[in-house]
């Protein structure tokens, strides 16, 4: 049982920025060694790209992508519509997850405009198929908007505060209280 807490744990908080190593064979290389080496299920990993260096890159990046799902790896789209061609190019990046910029999170509960941005980033994510992820969740009443809305994930200080990643750490959360549809914290559904 202890294994399966630590795995578990690991999936829920493994969160890396890939963006320069897009064209580096190198690091594809180095990965498929540590999972070997460290007995990580790849199934577990969840990286993430910004949606700027991912359209900068997009065909590199796709293949990055690829090469990494191939080994069962998730990734996730940070910052999505924070750019102009979001919606473009989203079509053509096979990640799981889109996470909703916090600029329309955090004032969503007083701008109609950024709640609307939330609902119709959440609706075109679902419709492809993809999991959602709102950022900035810094109150209840945000985090029970999201709920309402039907965002899949949430992160922010109303979930955690950011702390040193150790192996404790992966042992140990803080009580917090949960709304009634949560089946872990940070997950919606």
């Amino acid at each position: 049982m202890h294994g399966r807490k630590a795995q578990r744990a690991i999936g829920d908080v493994c969160d890396k920025s890939v963006r320069h190593y897009y064209r580096d064979e190198a690091f594809l290389d180095f990965l498929r060694e540590q999972f070997v080496n460290y007995a990580i299920p790849p199934e577990m990993i969840c990286f993430e790209i910004t949606e700027t260096s991912a359209i900068s890159n997009l065909g590199s990046a796709i293949r990055f992508i690829n090469e990494l799902k191939g080994l069962g790896c998730h990734f996730s789209l940070d910052d999505f519509c924070a750019g102009m061609s979001s919606f473009a190019y989203l079509k053509h990046l096979p990640v799981d997850f889109l996470k909703i910029d916090g600029s329309f999170v955090k004032d969503m509960l007083d701008d109609p405009i950024n709640r609307a941005m939330v609902e119709v980033i959440n609706h075109i994510g679902h419709v492809m198929g993809k999991r959602t992820i709102a950022e900035f969740v810094e109150t209840p009443q945000i985090e029970q908007a999201l709920l309402e809305i039907g965002v899949d994930y949430a992160q922010g200080y109303v979930i955690e505060r950011p702390h040193l990643f150790t192996c404790d750490s992966l042992q140990s959360r803080p009580a917090r209280p949960q709304p009634l549809l949560f089946k872990a914290p940070g997950a919606f559904r």
